[in-house]
């Protein structure tokens, strides 16, 4: 696994995993990651979207898709996208009025900071 994406819903869980296995580029490399259910409880429990990473920019096609599928969200939705060490948070309050130029930079400065070479700084993206 390269990426791990992780929010405080499922729910959100399985819709950003079906917006990621949507793109051409992540075909084959996403998965949902579960748990067994507690006792007394239906069904396994949904804990990470999992992105196996292929070279030639994939990292760039899932920052680019977290983003897009945020600025669709309503309320506080939260993404957490962590490679190895770098971890970056983005919630839906931030990118939703973004204009595109703006999101193609916060995509620019996503994949900077999980490839290790740049920190992000300020509001809701800690490196």
């Amino acid at each position: 696994m390269d990426l791990e994406l992780t929010a405080d819903a499922a729910d959100d869980l399985r819709d950003l995993h079906r917006a990621l296995t949507g793109e051409a580029e992540l075909r084959g490399r996403v998965r949902l990651r579960s748990r067994p259910p507690e006792p007394g409880a239906l069904g396994p429990v949904v804990e990470a979207v999992e992105v196996a990473l292929a070279p030639g920019g994939a990292l760039t096609v899932v920052a680019g898709a977290v983003l897009v599928w945020l600025r669709h969200r309503r309320g506080t939705v939260k993404v957490k996208v962590t490679r190895g060490k770098s971890t970056v948070e983005v919630t839906a309050q931030r990118v939703r009025e973004l204009d595109p130029a703006a999101v193609r930079d916060l995509t620019t400065e996503i994949v900077a900071a999980l490839d290790g070479k740049r920190q992000l700084e300020g509001g809701d993206r800690p490196a």
